[in-house]
Parts: C-alpha cells; sequence; structure tokens
C-alpha cells in the first residue's frame, strides 16, 4: 500500500460520505496512521517469512547431517530452499565434519 492509494481510498470515502466530515478534518492524521500500520505490517510479513526460512534451514540442515536424503529429495520437503541453497548448506555441513 503506498501512500498514493491511502490518499484514493480517503478520496473515495469522502466522494460516498463515508466518514467525510472526520477525513476531511483530518486526512493528514489518517494517512499517517494508515501508512504507520502498513509499516507494520510489512516488518510483520517479513520477519514471519524470515523465520520460516530459517526453520526450513535447518530442517535441511539436518535431513543433510543425516546423510540418507539426496539434495534433490530434500528439495522435495523443503522448497523454499533452492538448490544452491542446499549446497551451500551441504558445503557448511561438510566443513563443520
Amino acid at each position: 500500500m503506498t501512500k498514493q492509494a491511502v490518499t484514493e481510498t480517503i478520496r473515495i470515502c469522502k466522494d460516498r460520505n463515508v466518514l467525510k466530515q472526520y477525513l476531511s478534518n483530518k486526512d493528514v492524521e489518517v494517512v499517517t496512521i494508515m501508512m504507520s500500520l502498513f509499516d507494520d505490517e510489512q516488518i510483520m510479513r517479513t520477519y514471519t517469512k524470515d523465520i520460516e526460512k530459517e526453520t526450513e534451514r535447518k530442517s535441511a540442515e539436518r535431513m543433510i547431517k543425516d546423510g540418507e536424503l539426496s539434495l534433490e529429495k530434500i528439495a522435495c520437503y523443503v522448497p523454499a530452499l533452492s538448490m544452491e541453497e542446499l549446497k551451500g548448506i551441504e558445503a557448511e555441513v561438510m566443513q563443520l565434519a
């Protein structure tokens, strides 16, 4: 969501007489609040994706250490990781062994 989208939404609400008086008096504050909420939501989405990626990375690392599955098979179980990422994890695991 961009500032332009928020501003356009406020304009539409005013045109449809939805909170028209409030939005006319407080439109700058509403834009600021909406942009802040969007920023917070975006931060949470990014954080959640980072956590999920780390969890999948650790799962792949355990599977590689176990040594029973090929990287191709591991890629089926952790599709969020590319084959290049899996090869990198494998290299790290082999260095630690």
